[in-house]
């Protein structure tokens, strides 16, 4: 198997060049380096050897605790020691205090490296800012520096079997005692739900503290720790699944656990949205890194296969046949595409001045994001034939490890559909106001203004709806077309690399694609 390889050049270039992280007031492009470099050698040489075996030996249930597969206690241990779950928590509770972007492209190398592992670590930043913005002072000094030293791991508990994604149907519980809450219900899908690589766990748990009717206005946020909660939690099972074997993924039994309210009651959904908005960013990341990788593997298997002869009758290679070369083509610029519009996305973030912008975002990456690491992971499976299919070279792997990214933190349909009402309508739709904008920030090219104009007649479509679900996956896919046709633009043109030009050409051709997808818009109007 190709060795994993930290994207250090590709990620430094993608912030720098094409998101403007120079521009942010503070960025230290020197330190971002730096800390790329260290983490990313961490990570080839203890996190990804892990990836493989993980997956083959899995995570099992010994008399309802977790085990995780040999090795990740020692390697998390390690991980904690240097100091990495504090990347990006306040210096005042022992952590580093690095920002967004320095966060964000470190975590993307931690998902190239063990997707599994980083699911279960990965929570804690969403989790630090939520005990920040909502939580107590003697909450957050009770828990921010244990998740910032590692004593602590984080998991979000929202599904329940009755729940999924409409979170108004949540019947977990929780009911005030004599000196604080008890929370009793069910929760299913928690990622890392139970592990024994830290000391503790604190689950952050929506219930319910209003009445069955009131919908999501009813819900509140508590904090559970495993420790205190002793055999008021517990695990009867964790899933069997078609990837991330390495990540346990645990149906929670809570029976009168105590908790502590978090915030306000009632205002629960917004409090976990602090996470969950974590969560969908890094979450794109994840299919950026899937994209990453499956093209470096395919990549590597296509240069060094022998295949037929070239038009001169020399031995040809698998990359010198033109089909290869274009699932290649399109994989490397799926990748780079892909991370590029979650690092604008990131820089937006930490500017702050545009939050609906932010959204607008958000969701168009979770989307285009995802997908491109699974239509990345397919077309390595092609590419490498009958061994794709195979376990041998680990593309399999990363298709089934990718393929959860589309579904978890909000499928991604809901997401287009979010664009298509939220995005449209909230504050006179600012969002997709300012995501106008930012299209002609990013670039000029007259090829993308004119298809910025062909976006502006579908919003103007859309907005005008009754209902706009029967487009909403149409619009989705044209915001997101022209964003990632944005970005390339702007490649071809701080890129002095000829790569770059042939990639950009490449995405050029997409433009018959999306136009129809915009003539599909107009006639579900017209119909």
């Amino acid at each position: 198997m190709t060795p994993f390889k930290a994207p250090i050049e590709d990620i430094m270039f993608s912030l720098t060049a094409i998101a403007g992280a120079g521009d942010l007031d503070g960025w230290d492009s020197g330190l971002c380096q730096e800390i790329l470099d260290h983490f990313g050698a961490f990570a080839e040489g203890v996190i990804a050897p892990l990836n493989e075996p993980g997956d083959l030996q899995g995570c099992r249930l010994e008399n309802g605790s977790v085990r995780m597969p040999d090795g990740f206690r020692d390697a998390f241990a390690a991980l904690a020691e240097s100091g990495w779950q504090g990347l990006s928590a306040p210096e005042e509770f022992g952590g580093m205090e690095q920002d967004h972007l320095i966060a964000a492209a470190v975590s993307e190398v931690f998902s190239g490296a063990n997707h599994a592992m980083q699911m279960i670590c990965n929570l804690v930043p969403g989790a630090i800012s939520t005990l920040l913005r909502f939580g107590s002072d003697a909450q957050q000094q009770d828990w921010i520096p244990r998740l910032a030293s590692g004593a602590a791991l984080s998991t979000m508990c929202l599904t329940e079997p009755g729940a999924g994604s409409d979170l108004s149907r949540v019947r977990t519980k929780a009911e005030k005692t004599g000196d604080g809450w008890s929370v009793t219900g069910e929760k299913i899908f928690i990622s890392g739900g139970d592990q024994d690589l830290s000391e503790d766990i604190l689950h952050l748990v929506l219930a319910r503290t209003g009445d069955r009717d009131a919908g999501v206005k009813g819900l509140s946020l508590f904090l559970c720790g495993k420790a205190d909660a002793g055999h008021s939690i517990k695990v009867p099972r964790i899933e069997e699944k078609l990837g991330l074997h390495a990540s346990p993924t645990c149906h929670m039994v809570f029976d009168n656990a105590p908790a502590q309210l978090v915030g306000n009651e009632g205002d629960g959904l917004k409090a976990m949205f602090t996470v969950m908005n974590h969560a969908r960013i890094d979450v794109a990341l994840q299919g950026v890194a899937h994209a990453t990788r499956a093209h470096a593997i395919a990549d590597a298997y296509a240069r060094d296969r022998r295949q037929g002869r070239k038009p001169d009758g020399t031995e040809a290679t698998l990359a010198d046949h033109a089909d290869v070369r274009r699932m290649l083509g399109e994989q490397r610029a799926l990748s780079l595409g892909a991370r590029a519009m979650a690092h604008i996305t990131l820089v937006e973030m930490e500017k702050g001045n545009r939050p609906e912008l932010v959204e607008f975002l958000t969701s168009i990456c979770k989307v285009f994001c995802t997908e491109a690491g699974i239509r990345a992971a397919d077309l390595a499976i092609q590419i490498l034939g009958g061994y794709g299919y195979l376990t041998e070279y680990g593309v399999s792997q990363i298709w089934r490890d990718a393929r959860i990214t589309s579904i978890y933190e909000g499928a991604n349909g809901i997401h287009c559909l979010t664009l298509a009402t939220r995005g449209l309508r909230t504050q006179g739709g600012a969002g997709a106001e300012a995501f106008d904008a930012l299209i002609g920030e990013i670039t000029q090219d007259a090829d993308v203004m004119q298809l910025r104009d062909t976006w502006r007649n579908a919003r103007t479509a859309v907005s005008a709806m009754d209902d706009p679900s029967e487009c909403a996956f149409d619009f989705a896919q044209l915001s997101a077309d022209l964003f990632y046709r944005a970005i390339w633009a702007k490649f071809g043109k701080v890129g002095n690399d000829p790569e770059y030009t042939r990639l950009r050409q490449r995405v050029a051709a997409r433009l018959p694609q999306t136009v129809g997808i915009a003539s599909g818009i107009d006639g579900k109007r017209a119909s």
